[in-house]
């Protein structure tokens, strides 16, 4: 069928594969690293006890048939071998067959991952990778022209993407319809970046600007990302330009590089790379299959479809449990205040009523001390400082692990003590461990150059009082803390 392929899209269908090896590659590198402090056997949500209470067509997982540390290590490292074998292009001369059962395997791998990873792997951008993932498996190696309908798909999951985030801000926040929503998002994003402080300090009008151009960018654009060439390459363009300022302007994990990832596949590059090299047909078989796989992905789009024209519309949600097509977006509530949890301990034998006498606690990439310019991790996922955030806007993001996470820093548990940036008891474990809510704002630029402080702090109460391992109370002579 020659309406079938896209020869002329080989060379977008190269960029959209090794910058989507390349997220693979991140997010299973970080899983693991981080698994064991996290949902490991000895782990804040360990997996065996979520697998004993989920059943399997709930949240199909490998580790559903069994779960070790070692297991769940052997399939993180496996999913970023093979993603490197992939970002390496090693793919392209395989058989089609050969080559989407390669793609294939780091689906499965992470699907595993993302179903048993509970409020640590809630985010949007873990189902973005899954559904990306999945149509990258029947894209075909390079020798194989690329079928015209899986391009298609990739478009209709970036037009999802940034439609549905337009409309979330847009029926959301006031703040978004009156231009306003920047003069505060930069400061209380989840994890600013080293230039938040300055895109924060930025003039109103300037705000009012990147408002507006987020508005037509994420409500106009994707349409034209729809329509023909060269059309849906500027509309495709704008995007990248987008995602781009964004990726400068805060640490949004790899949300941003796998947009420009959807957005780089709908670009027609024939004026640069010329004509497409000769191309082989694709089998008949593999026809069948993108036939029938675009049914199924038309098919389960109709609930995100009802969900993006629903005035309840809500985001990240997957629909199914294989995470194929989902709805998304963010930020349809922006915060004016940022508040954060500043955790500490003491190995005083009872909890003393001097601040001086409690240390603090370093986290990689949440605000900390107030000197510390926050540092870019993105594409990289700090799983523990990003919940550290949700848990500062409300104790109920906090109940499933924050007391799992403090009962490890009463006991020097290593695995924790990995995921933070400093450790105040390197001879041994604290006494007692406390934690205290605090306001956060970005200095002004006489404070900065004051102080050399890129934040200002104050206490505002207690988040959860001195605590040690065998009571969940505080003692009964123990004193509120004090201010700083």
């Amino acid at each position: 069928m020659e309406w079938f392929s896209a020869p002329e899209y080989w060379p977008a269908r190269l960029v959209f594969q090794r910058a989507l090896a390349a997220v693979y590659l991140v997010a299973f590198v970080g899983a693991a690293l981080q698994f064991r402090a996290l949902i490991g056997e000895r782990g804040m949500l360990p997996v065996p006890r979520l697998v004993a209470g989920v059943p399997f067509r709930r949240a199909p997982s490998l580790f559903q048939l069994h779960y070790s540390d070692r297991l769940f290590a052997l399939c993180a490292w496996t999913g970023a071998a093979c993603a490197a074998v992939l970002l390496a292009g090693l793919d392209g001369d395989l058989p089609p067959a050969a080559a989407m059962t390669l793609w294939a395997v780091p689906w499965v791998l992470y699907l595993s991952i993302v179903n048993v990873g509970q409020t640590w792997y809630g985010f949007g951008w873990e189902s973005l990778l899954l559904e990306a993932g999945f149509l990258a498996v029947f894209l075909g190696p390079s020798h194989v022209a690329p079928p015209v309908l899986v391009l298609w798909l990739l478009r209709w999951l970036l037009f999802r993407v940034e439609f549905g985030a337009g409309l979330i801000k847009w029926r959301g926040d006031p703040c978004w319809r009156q231009l306003t929503c920047l003069d505060f998002h930069h400061e209380t994003q989840p994890m600013p970046g080293p230039l938040s402080w300055f895109f924060h300090r930025l003039p109103k009008p300037v705000h009012r600007m990147e408002v507006a151009a987020n508005h037509v960018t994420q409500l106009l654009v994707p349409f034209l990302i729809l329509t023909p060439q060269p059309v849906a390459s500027v509309a495709a363009g704008i995007v990248v330009v987008t995602q781009l300022w964004l990726v400068l302007s805060g640490n949004f994990a790899w949300l941003n590089w796998l947009t420009i990832a959807l957005a780089a596949s709908a670009i027609d590059y024939t004026p640069l790379a010329g004509p497409p090299p000769t191309l082989d047909a694709p089998p008949l078989w593999y026809e069948i299959v993108v036939l029938c796989v675009t049914g199924l992905i038309l098919a389960l789009s109709i609930r995100p479809v009802r969900n993006l024209l629903s005035r309840r519309q809500v985001m990240n949600r997957s629909f199914d449990s294989l995470h194929l097509v989902n709805t998304y977006g963010a930020f349809g509530t922006v915060g004016r205040v940022r508040h954060e949890i500043v955790v500490e301990g003491t190995d005083r034998p009872r909890p003393p009523t001097d601040d001086a006498d409690w240390r603090e606690y370093g986290f990689r990439g949440k605000p900390g001390e107030v000197r510390r310019l926050p540092r870019q991790f993105a594409p990289y996922h700090l799983r523990l400082d990003w919940m550290m955030w949700f848990a500062a806007l409300s104790p109920r993001y906090a109940e499933p692990w924050f007391g799992g996470f403090v009962e490890r820093l009463l006991e020097g548990d290593r695995d924790v003590l990995r995921l933070l940036r400093h450790n105040p008891f390197p001879d041994g474990p604290p006494t007692y461990v406390r934690a205290r809510l605090c306001r956060y704002r970005f200095t002004t630029w006489r404070e900065l150059r004051s102080t050399g402080a890129w934040w200002h702090r104050d206490h505002l109460r207690v988040f959860l009082p001195p605590t040690r391992l065998d009571t969940t109370a505080p003692p009964a002579d123990a004193r509120p803390p004090q201010s700083p």
